[in-house]
């Protein structure tokens, strides 16, 4: 089973936590999971009829108004049951959160799925499938984040626009090209670019821009014996506009339109609405996601403890993958409403990174 998740986020929830008793404890779980499950708030009546212990609506209302003014509870409505607050969720996720396990008929789909589309097509179709597993488990919309420095490539060529540019033409396994502008160095004669693309594309078969990179920097001598300097220079620019930091980073994201499923209400399509906005802004994904790669393990970042979710009070579930030197190169997850089914979406995003980690391991890019 996956550990959990994190520690507290403050010392102060932690002192909360100690400060509850088992009644108020079981209280909050039961509203909780009545979220999660259903989206609805829970009154004191119907707590009374499916709390383990035996406690009438008015001592279940004391608790809850404790609840209430310890920021773990709130009421949406002046007659309204309670729901738990972003505060509440996050105490519930880092405390009292018991994660299921991933089953093995689970593990046996995710894994045959994930090696078909890595081995039918190129490594990317399986981060895109990935992504594809995770929002159908989640019924949200599945992410990825890989660097371009992993994507696959089968043809780099250098072409001359004029004496002092040209571009760099990155042709990848799955048929997509990608053009990026490259300064020439002075005097550079044109055979130099058709030596550079030699050069490059003897090596490339079977690696990525960032090994080949890595690799050409390691045999530096032998590329000095085989390369005059000023195409040496060539392939050195070449290489870093290839993988430069500009737009180094890949989004994948499946299934959005599952967002729309199980909407209760106006307020619900508005959410839905501000979330779309904010999956279409990829760079704020992309630096959350990015936030995902600090730590180990899976990361819960939930409504307005994030910029990107300010407005539209979503949730996303996230967990790092490594190829097969350990190195993090990416990240894969799931985007959705607070009310996640997190006990069952956090291990199998868990699981998946490393199912693709896996397959890093031992089919590296």
């Amino acid at each position: 089973m996956t550990e959990p998740v994190r520690p507290f986020s403050s010392p102060q929830q932690a002192q909360v936590l100690t400060a509850l008793n088992e009644r108020a404890r079981e209280i909050f779980r039961q509203i909780v999971e009545s979220y999660l499950t259903n989206g609805e708030p829970v009154g004191s009546r119907n707590l009374a009829r499916i709390l383990p212990m035996a406690l009438s609506p008015a001592s279940i209302r004391n608790v809850m108004a404790d609840l209430e003014h310890s920021g773990l509870i709130y009421a949406p409505h002046a007659s309204a049951g309670r729901l738990p607050t972003e505060q509440g969720l996050r105490f519930f996720v880092d405390g009292m959160l018991e994660l299921g396990d991933v089953g093995r008929d689970e593990q046996v789909r995710i894994e045959a799925q994930m090696r078909a589309a890595a081995s039918g097509h190129t490594f990317d179709s399986a981060l895109a499938e990935a992504s594809t597993l995770l929002s159908g488990i989640s019924r949200g919309a599945g992410v990825v984040l890989t660097t371009k420095t992993n994507v696959h490539l089968k043809h780099i060529e250098f072409v001359r626009l004029d004496p002092a540019r040209a571009l760099v033409v990155l042709v990848s396994d799955d048929g997509s090209v990608e053009n990026r502008l490259l300064d020439l160095p002075p005097g550079l004669p044109a055979s130099a670019l058709q030596e550079a693309s030699n050069y490059l594309n003897a090596r490339l078969q079977g690696r990525t821009l960032g090994t080949l990179r890595a690799e050409i920097e390691s045999g530096r001598q032998a590329m000095k014996r085989e390369l005059d300097a000023i195409t040496e220079r060539l392939v050195d620019a070449g290489l870093a506009v290839s993988v430069g930091p500009s737009d180094a980073r890949q989004l994948i994201v499946r299934g959005q339109a599952n967002l729309l499923d199980d909407l209760r209400a106006a307020e619900d399509l508005e959410r839905i609405r501000l979330l779309f906005n904010d999956l279409e802004t990829q760079k704020d994904v992309i630096e959350l996601l990015s936030r995902a790669e600090g730590g180990e393990g899976v990361r819960i970042f939930i409504g307005s403890e994030n910029k990107l979710f300010s407005l539209s009070g979503s949730s996303m579930i996230a967990a790092p993958f490594r190829d097969g030197a350990q190195k993090i190169v990416g990240v894969v997850g799931v985007i959705g409403p607070t009310r996640l089914n997190y006990a069952r979406i956090v291990p199998m995003v868990d699981y998946t990174a490393r199912v693709v980690s896996g397959l890093l391991d031992r089919n590296p890019r």
